[in-house]
């Protein structure tokens, strides 16, 4: 159980990943000590499920939450956030993170340092250098303008952040905190500080995110700001729309002084309407989107306990259904 010693509790999903997660559980245990207490999401692993044993021979307190099925990796985020805020203190601060070892522990203390001033709730991690591959760069550069311009809003940061108690209780309140954990950061309008760090190598294994997983989580992303980019398209549709009404009018005075040339007016004219016909329905399907969205902004975040299978905690090894 999470007490006053424990003055950092990390949070890391796991999927299939022992090795590298066990390595982790060690370096916080050197890192941290007794100061720390790991909550570790099993998001649903069969061939290599996550045991308490692996925090305890690691020499961590901690608890191992396993989910019924596989949810994701940002599912499994917000359900780890949802039991620290069960039992967090003012004083204690949440430390996200990878098990992969990609964040390193190392790191955190420059995190918590900035995480100290009165006027920031949430420290994210942005990345100085990534060890990736020059396909992730180049889609994850088109991505960010792209969510810049869909949304309005700047993101350049992932998972690895530390948050003050309110901070966590602020975000496991919101129901887009289960699809996108930055967004959700983003749209929580918490008080965020920027510490820039390296993004080091896995400590073990293959990561189990694919291209399309990728570009999936990160479509995701603009779903925590579906109004917003509702809003765009709309306004991309209304101006695509007058362009083609002025293309129009255009063709039709071009052909009545006849400085049109045979067949020229019929194409631009049919391309024209044709284009004029899409904005349309395209702007008539971003109204209704819009109003579904609404409709359903009054949605409460799950109970995250409908998830979990059983929550198995170091010590005295309680274990609850």
């Amino acid at each position: 159980m999470i007490d006053n010693q424990h003055h950092v509790i990390i949070v890391t999903p796991v999927y299939e990943d022992v090795e590298a997660s066990s390595r982790l559980f060690k370096e916080l245990a050197t890192q941290f000590g007794k100061d720390v207490f790991v909550v570790a999401v099993d998001d649903g692993s069969v061939r290599h499920p996550l045991s308490v044993d692996s925090l305890e021979r690691a020499g961590v307190s901690g608890a191992v939450l396993t989910l019924r099925r596989n949810m994701g990796h940002q599912r499994a985020i917000s359900i780890g956030l949802a039991y620290a805020s069960e039992h967090i203190q003012a004083e204690q601060a949440v430390v996200v993170m990878d098990s992969d070892g990609e964040d390193l522990p190392s790191t955190i203390p420059a995190l918590l340092a900035q995480l100290d001033s009165d006027t920031v709730d949430v420290v994210v991690a942005q990345r100085k250098s990534r060890v990736e591959t020059l396909r992730f760069k180049a889609f994850y550069a088109v991505y960010k303008r792209l969510f810049s311009l869909m949304t309005g809003h700047a993101i350049s940061f992932g998972n690895f952040m530390a948050l003050k108690a309110t901070a966590v209780r602020r975000l496991v309140s919101m129901r887009e905190l289960s699809i996108h954990v930055a967004g959700a950061v983003l749209a929580s309008r918490l008080r965020t500080e920027v510490c820039p760090l390296d993004r080091e190598p896995r400590y073990a294994g293959q990561s189990k995110m694919n291209f399309v997983g990728l570009a999936l989580h990160g479509f995701k992303g603009l779903m925590v700001f579906a109004e917003d980019v509702l809003v765009r398209v709309g306004i991309a549709c209304a101006g695509i729309a007058a362009l083609s009404l002025f293309g129009i009018a255009t063709a039709i005075i071009l052909k009545l002084i006849g400085f049109s040339t045979p067949g020229w007016f019929s194409i631009a004219l049919g391309i024209l309407v044709l284009m004029l016909l899409q904005t349309g329905a395209l702007a008539l399907m971003t109204l209704i989107l819009m109003g579904v969205v609404r409709g359903g902004a009054v949605a409460t975040a799950p109970d995250y306990h409908d998830f979990v299978e059983k929550i198995t905690e170091t010590a005295k090894r309680k274990t609850a259904a």
